[in-house]
């Protein structure tokens, strides 16, 4: 059975858990903010000068084609900054998934230590029942593992996608700006 140092110890690296993901969940926060800001600040900045621009504009053919110039730039922003976005959420969601997967396996590794001497210690005739837990357990963890892998997969193939559309979209923006 578990002690009490054993039920401390374990509270006690909860609460280090939760204040790690409490870290790290703010760490995504700031860069967010820090993003969101850097943008603003950019978007602010860059409204001034192109309403001076327009506002300096001789004729209508000059207006548009000044507009036509200022598209550019402004999907390629747009591209990177849902790719920076993109990677801000990729990497808070990858710690998360870091410290579950190690906390399901220390859970594991636990649980598995209790059963082995609750089944050390079992009365005779429970042969049966002890071996039917062994192989739920070890189906289970299976079954975690080939879900932790699919979960590992299809965040990398949402990677690769999410760089795959940015590049098509820059290329685009600036293939639509080099036929103006």
């Amino acid at each position: 059975m578990l002690t009490a140092e054993q039920i401390l110890a374990a509270q006690k690296a909860n609460i280090e858990t939760l204040f790690g993901l409490t870290q790290k969940a703010f760490e995504g926060v700031e860069r967010l903010v820090d993003l969101n800001l850097q943008a603003t600040r950019a978007t602010v900045s860059e409204a001034a000068s192109n309403t001076q621009a327009m506002l300096s504009a001789k004729d209508a053919q000059e207006l548009l084609d000044l507009q036509a110039r200022l598209m550019q730039p402004l999907a390629e922003k747009v591209s990177a900054y849902s790719r920076q976005l993109f990677e801000i959420a990729s990497d808070t969601g990858a710690e998360f998934a870091k410290v579950a997967e190690d906390q399901s396996a220390e859970a594991q590794q636990k649980f598995m230590a209790v059963f082995e001497n609750a089944a050390r210690n079992a009365p005779a005739g429970t042969e049966p029942l002890i071996t039917a837990v062994r192989s739920a357990v070890n189906a289970a963890s299976g079954a975690m593992d080939q879900v932790q892998k699919a979960v590992k997969q299809a965040t990398e193939m949402a990677q690769a996608n999410v760089h795959t559309l940015a590049h098509q979209a820059d290329a685009s923006a600036k293939q639509t700006t080099k036929k103006r």
